[in-house]
């Protein structure tokens, strides 16, 4: 078994409002995100992973993402300077380096200054709604959003990026992930924990060592902190359950054939043109089609 910790592939440069259209390729692992996908609708999961279309960038993602690099640059500064007050100078300079890096981002508010301005304020008060939940005066993370990639034995490459690592001077190690919605319902919230299993068993094939404790911290809302303390049985049945969404993966990858399912996420989807659901056509599959047993070479 492999563990590799390294920088994700570059991403491809984006323009005019969304980033270009990439060749089309294969899957080559898993990520929590598009596990998620699949699990969903493999359709998404294909137009995504496969055909790689592009997807315009949204205000709410991209509020996340800003959020999320606030708080992992606070933790650049000493435990007494992690105030509310620091955090919030630190929205428009990370604003302007999302900019930077992403220029289209620029046309989510076109000659729009109240409605910029309206976004970072609501970007402002979920960062101030943390300082409520957690207190970064008394944590002294190891890790902020740290890159991982590991081979099963099965030879799955799982991937992803953990928000936040903590381990305790006793050696314990938690998990922690930021989400800027709010918490879900209890009929919701193991869908929402499978992505922190899908790290801790990144963590125990890595390090051998189980997260003691997995942690959810919801800014929207009223804002929330869900926590699991997991065991080994419980990564053993999330590496089951991987492997056997892979191997579903391939198969839909060798057939071609990804079905779209109906959801509650469709309101928001950006593929509906692409979806029988909607009235849509997917576009011709682009990768070959594995020959049946009775075809000829």
């Amino acid at each position: 078994m492999q563990t590799v910790q390294t920088e994700p592939p570059e991403q491809p440069s984006q323009t005019d409002g969304a980033p270009p259209a990439r060749p089309a390729a294969p899957p080559t692992g898993l990520s929590p995100s598009r596990a998620g996908d699949f699990m969903t609708c493999p359709l998404l999961y294909r137009l995504r992973v496969i055909d790689r279309l592009p997807e315009p960038p949204s205000a709410a993602a991209t509020r996340g993402t800003l959020v999320h690099a606030v708080l992992e640059r606070l933790f650049d500064h000493p435990a007494g300077e992690r105030t509310p007050e620091r955090a919030r100078e630190l929205l428009a300079p990370q604003w302007e380096r999302l900019l930077g890096e992403r220029p289209e981002l620029a046309g989510l508010f076109p000659d729009d200054p109240q409605g910029l301005a309206g976004w970072l304020g609501d970007a402002e008060k979920l960062v101030e709604k943390w300082f409520r939940l957690e207190d970064p005066t008394r944590l002294h993370p190891v890790e902020r959003e740290l890159y991982v990639e590991t081979a099963l034995e099965s030879g799955l490459l799982l991937r992803g990026y953990i928000d936040r690592v903590d381990v305790a001077p006793t050696g314990e190690v938690r998990l922690v992930d930021y989400k800027t919605g709010r918490a879900p319902s209890r009929d919701f919230e193991g869908k929402a924990m499978f992505q922190m299993k899908f790290y801790a068993l990144v963590v125990w094939r890595w390090k051998g060592v189980v997260p003691r404790r997995l942690q959810l911290v919801y800014l929207g809302g009223g804002g929330d902190v869900v926590t699991y303390d997991p065991d080994e049985a419980d990564l053993i049945a999330v590496e089951r359950k991987l492997d056997a969404l892979w191997r579903a993966i391939s198969q839909a990858v060798a057939t071609g054939e990804f079905p779209a399912t109906r959801n509650r996420l469709c309101d928001w989807c950006d593929h509906r043109a692409s979806c029988p659901e909607f009235g849509g056509t997917p576009p011709p599959y682009p990768l070959p089609l594995a020959r049946k047993p009775d075809e000829q070479a």
